[in-house]
């Protein structure tokens, strides 16, 4: 393997960043779990879906460290938190995750600024981009969970779920 170009602290950074994302998927498999335990198959179907969205944002990471001549470290991931008291608990969770995650690619691309890293800055706009995304179905997905006021109202949203909250379904 060819010697590492990049900076200890960019390092650091993305290696962080990898391993939160591993974990956001981790964290988003047990959303639809409960989801789906629950007979929200909607929201467990597209939990699922950032799930994999998730592993492929760390595959990406790993990647670039691969194609850099550094080998990625992967850390244990901690159990995620299982039990939720509603589907707003569960939409409340997501924006928090979503927002921790968007503090944590800033912090890459602020180490990769500090060090000039210019690669890692491109690979972090990509990512800057998809945080804006990811942040605005999260808002979506609490506004919509909070004006659903009875029952019928929460199953019908979490039969359109995937498409109003995805580039298929804007309205």
């Amino acid at each position: 393997m060819a010697t590492s170009t990049i900076a200890a602290q960019v390092l650091t950074e993305l290696n962080r960043q990898l391993n939160h994302e591993l974990s956001a998927a981790h964290a988003y498999h047990a959303l639809s779990i409960w989801c789906a335990a629950r007979n929200f198959t909607g929201c467990a179907s597209f939990f699922a879906k950032q799930a994999g969205e998730e592993r492929g944002h760390a595959e990406k990471m790993i990647g670039h460290l691969l194609d850099r001549g550094t080998t990625p470290e992967l850390a244990a991931l901690p159990a995620p938190q299982g039990d939720h008291a509603s589907l707003l608990d569960i939409a409340l969770h997501a924006q928090a995750m979503e927002e921790a995650n968007t503090r944590g690619i800033h912090a890459v691309y602020e180490a990769a600024l500090a060090a000039r890293d210019y690669p890692v800055q491109i690979l972090m706009h990509w990512f800057i981009n998809e945080q804006v995304e990811e942040e605005a179905w999260c808002a979506a997905l609490v506004d919509r969970v909070k004006s659903a006021t009875c029952a019928g109202s929460l199953a019908e949203l979490d039969r359109h779920v995937v498409r109003l909250l995805t580039d298929d379904g804007k309205e």
